[in-house]
């Protein structure tokens, strides 16, 4: 101490200075000396003495020592000196073992100078600030000073470093320290940091700490590593518990696969050292902490299809198998499988096909279950065995099945133990915990599972020799109301409630079972006799799950009982228990202080064998039926009524309701094919709109081509319009040889028409003739009826030919749609042309095409012109013939009418009237002709 009396400036004397004197001499020389030696000296005075006077240095010196931190920063030693003085404050010596008041004296002082250090939040600021320093002096203290400011007054310190700029980053840097010693303190450190406070977590998460500690505990031998792979996993917890985001980030870096070589054990598995049993602990908690029932429903199941894929669970099921594993550990083994298997399929199929290394191998079920029932093994084990079991047949119908169906008499192997037996084994053995154990193993199986709630009512029991089997729905309520047997055996609250539960859990919501269990006679009075007898503390929950079982016999009955229908069993309640107190003694269920702790979770976990009296799964039950009870007994017969058709109508309701959902639905698909439909042709008539417009842009370009082509090609116009003035001219003509035609057959008519008077003439007969004159005019009527004939037939020709002419005009209308056809081509080639304009070749060759077709057009017009002509000339000699015709028709005339006067004045018959009429319908058919 010769250091402190120097420092503060005399030698010791007979009469020593108080602790108080000289730390405030020492802050006086910290605040007023100049040189740094001087500083340096007083603050290492302070370190000595902060452990011994640790109330003064903490009172008189932490603001000196903070100016020292601010001031002094280029000096590591007098940083180191003033970091560990805090440290000494703020933190109880460890190495001396105080009494409990003196620790929690401490402790208090302790809090207390945290609490005035944090007050200014720059100070941690400052100390985030050191913590960059690499000496060793610096780092290392101030690493210890903020763990143990984490220790004493956490939340605060959180808020400071979340709120500090890189903050997290710089103690995140103390994990990549080469030296160990910082590097572990670091990982203490952060484990302080990050408890409760989600923020920080996710920020650590995120600087890559999982592969960092994932490193180190490779490093360090995994399981077999010491006590900084304990760090590391308890810093790994704190960052995975409770926090989605860190697993779901933890599961896409693909650090579950990193997982599998911790439980990689040896088949000599004696002799684990405490370190190692403690590392595995951690990690087997770390794989639940993943697929913990807690967890978002998706984010449990991905991480179970994770540890199948690759091949941690089967890892985790060869622990399960093994020898010579320490009971703690095969218990959280156990529990772990539980929670990996839990509402997989893939992962419980698997499991059911795992076989203990026995001879012959066993179902690794059936091992775990001759564990449970077996009153030897440890209670936590027997309680982590259910657990396994629940989980493996929890939302599993086919591992349901499998069960059931080992109890079946179809399906009994008399060589070989079953599940089924073992859980028959336990529910009527001596123990009651087994009991119980059995009883909600067998509730699981037929939880949810209408047709092993079936099933299992076709199970029959030898009971004795010489006596017929019972079923085992009848076995249970027997040893229900054997109670002076129970007596004896002990414990026979917790078999009752676990046969309860049992029943209870088959019956519900399968009416067939309810029928069975109301055929015995003995049921149901011994439930009104149990809920009406006023019975101790104990019996109060057994009081209530004998009303449960009551009041789901009354709720699921299909009266298919005529002395337990409904109505009755209600009347029975109301006699012989009454109403209020039948729900009154339901009650007790809920009330009782061990149901909300197995409410909480699905793993059974009871701190003595007695409080095992509840399951989770059941729980729910409960909480579903209690109200439904409750209502169905309080009822009256009219309310039910009114309630059924309140249903009926409901149903209907209902019914409609999904078919207009369903409408709606329909609907709403198709809007939305409608949608998308309006969608892709709204983009499409955009796209066309714009293809069109860029169209029109080339065809106005194009015009514009076709015009600079025109004046280049001068002679193409000429030709055209010259093509459509003849074509103009045949036009014209051609309807002047119509009109001329018209007027010839007007003529034609009028010549037929007097060759019928004069036959009519000929017809009229004379008297005054003689037989001669009428012989004479008989050869002249011949003769002219020869001329006639022959006109006729020159009449005929002369259709012909008009015919002829016709087809004539028809061919020349034909020529001028070719013309017409031949200059939309022109037109259509003209085009092309143009939009071939940048290659100059091809738009000569177009351009000698065009001519070519212009030349092709000119001697059509040519050949039509020579036609005309001819057709013209063939008119000419069509009136002169006419004009003849009319010529000889005219004498023709005059000649049958002097023969006709002559055969009259002879009186002759000129001819019948038969022959007038054919006559007529030839001229008709010769007008008819002309008019076509």
């Amino acid at each position: 101490m010769n250091y402190i009396w120097e420092v503060v400036g005399r030698q010791p004397t007979g009469q020593q200075p108080s602790g108080a004197d000289t730390v405030q001499k020492l802050c006086d020389r910290v605040a007023s000396s100049t040189l740094l030696e001087d500083r340096r000296d007083a603050v290492r005075a302070l370190k000595s003495l902060s452990k011994k006077y640790r109330m003064e240095v903490g009172t008189m010196a932490m603001d000196h020592l903070v100016r020292i931190l601010q001031s002094d920063r280029t000096d590591t030693e007098i940083l180191g000196y003033a970091l560990d003085t805090l440290y000494n404050i703020v933190c109880s010596d460890e190495e001396e073992e105080p009494e409990e008041s003196q620790q929690k004296q401490e402790d208090d002082l302790g809090s207390q100078f945290s609490e005035k250090f944090i007050g200014e939040p720059d100070n941690i600021t400052l100390l985030l600030t050191l913590l960059e320093e690499f000496d060793f002096h610096v780092r290392w203290p101030g690493v210890k000073l903020l763990t143990a400011l984490l220790k004493s007054q956490c939340a605060p310190v959180q808020s400071i470093v979340l709120v500090s700029p890189m903050g997290v980053s710089r103690l995140m840097d103390l994990l990549a320290d080469s030296r160990e010693v910082i590097r572990n303190d670091g990982l203490l450190l952060l484990q302080q940091l990050t408890k409760g406070n989600t923020a920080i977590q996710k920020i650590v998460a995120f600087e890559n700490a999982f592969e960092r500690l994932l490193e180190i505990i490779k490093e360090e031998g995994s399981s077999d590593g010491g006590i900084v792979v304990e760090d590391c996993l308890l810093l790994l917890l704190n960052l995975l518990k409770n926090n989605s985001s860190n697993q779901n980030f933890f599961k896409e870096g693909s650090y579950i696969q990193k997982m599998k070589p911790w439980f990689e054990v040896g088949d000599d598995n004696s002799g684990w050292s405490a370190q190692k049993v403690t590392n595995l602990h951690l990690m087997l908690q770390l794989v639940r902490v993943m697929v913990s029932p807690v967890n978002a429903p998706g984010a449990t199941a991905s991480c179970q299809k994770a540890m199948f894929q690759c091949g941690l669970l089967q890892q985790l099921c060869t622990i399960l198998m093994a020898t010579g594993v320490p009971a703690d550990i095969l218990t959280e083994t156990i529990n772990t499988v539980s929670e990996v298997i839990r509402g997989s399929e893939v992962n419980q199929d698997y499991f059911a096909s795992v076989n203990a290394p026995s001879n012959p191998p066993r179902p690794a079920i059936v091992v775990l279950l001759m564990s449970m029932v077996n009153e030897r093994q440890p209670f936590v084990l027997r309680c982590a065995v259910l657990y396994c079991f629940q989980c493996f047949l929890y939302k599993n119908h086919k591992g349901q099945g499998e069960i059931v169906a080992t109890l079946l008499p179809s399906t009994i192997d008399a060589s070989s133990i079953s599940a089924g037996q073992l859980l028959c084994g336990g529910l009527f053995s001596a123990d009651s915990l087994s009991n119980w154990c059995a009883a909600v193993a067998l509730a699981h199986a037929l939880q949810d599972n209408l047709t092993q709630k079936e099933q299992l009512l076709r199970v029959q029991l030898a009971t004795s020799l010489g006596k017929p089997p019972v079923s085992l729905l009848q076995q249970c309520t027997n040893i229900l109301s054997q109670g002076d047997k129970l007596e004896r055996r002990g414990s026979r609250v917790q078999t009752k409630v676990g046969l309860l539960m049992l029943l209870c859990t088959w019956i519900s919501n399968c009416p067939i079972a309810v029928m069975h269990f109301l055929h015995n006679q003995d049921n149901v009075p011994f439930l009104t006799a149990q809920i009406s007898e006023n019975l101790g503390e104990d019996e109060r929950l057994v009081q209530g799950l004998c009303a449960l079982l009551l009041g789901i016999c009354i709720y699921y009955n299909d009266n298919s009982l005529e002395n337990y229908t409904k109505e009755k069993l209600k009347q029975l309640i109301e006699k012989r228990i009454g109403k209020e107190n039948f729900v009154e003694k339901l009650g007790f269920i809920t009330k009782h202080e061990l149901y909300s702790r197995a409410a909480q979770k699905p793993q059974p976990i009871f701190s003595a064998p007695e409080h095992m009296l509840f399951d989770h799964e059941f729980t729910k039950l409960i909480k579903e039926l209690e109200g439904m009870i409750t209502k169905a007994v309080l009822k009256s017969s009219e309310e039910e009524k009114q309630e059924e058709e309140v249903k009926k109508t409901l149903e209907q309701h209902d019914s409609i309701i999904t078919q207009y959902n369903a409408l709606i639905r329909e609907q709403d698909c198709q809007i939305n094919e409608l949608k998308e439909q309006v969608a892709s042709l709204s983009s499409r008539s955009e796209t066309l709109q714009n293809t069109v417009t860029q169209q029109l842009s080339q065809i106005q370009q194009h015009k514009d081509q076709y015009n600079i082509l025109k004046l280049k090609l001068g002679k193409d116009a000429p030709v055209n319009g010259l093509q459509t003035e003849e074509q103009s001219q045949l036009r014209e003509q051609l309807e002047e040889l119509q009109r001329q035609h018209q007027l010839l057959q007007t003529q034609l008519t009028e010549r037929d028409a007097l060759i019928t008077g004069l036959q009519k003439a000929e017809a009229t007969p004379s008297t005054d003739s003689s037989p001669s004159d009428v012989t004479e005019l008989q050869r002249e009527l011949e003769e002219l009826k020869a001329q006639l004939k022959s006109q006729s037939a020159e009449i005929t020709e002369l259709q012909r030919e008009k015919q002829e002419l016709l087809r004539a005009s028809h061919a020349t209308g034909s020529e001028v749609a070719v013309c017409e056809e031949l200059e939309s081509r022109l037109s259509a080639q003209t085009a092309e042309a143009l939009k071939l304009k940048e290659e100059v070749q091809a738009l000569l060759q177009r351009k000698e095409v065009m001519e070519k077709e212009l030349s092709s057009a000119s001697s059509t017009a040519a050949i039509m012109q020579t036609e005309k002509s001819q057709l013209q000339h063939e008119l000419q000699e069509s009136k002169r013939e006419q004009d003849d015709l009319l010529m000889l028709l005219a004498d023709q005339d005059q000649k049958i009418l002097s023969l006709r006067h002559r055969l009259k004045a002879l009186g002759e018959t000129i001819e019948d009237e038969d022959d007038l009429d054919a006559r007529d319908q030839f001229d008709d058919d010769d007008e008819e002709e002309c008019d076509e």
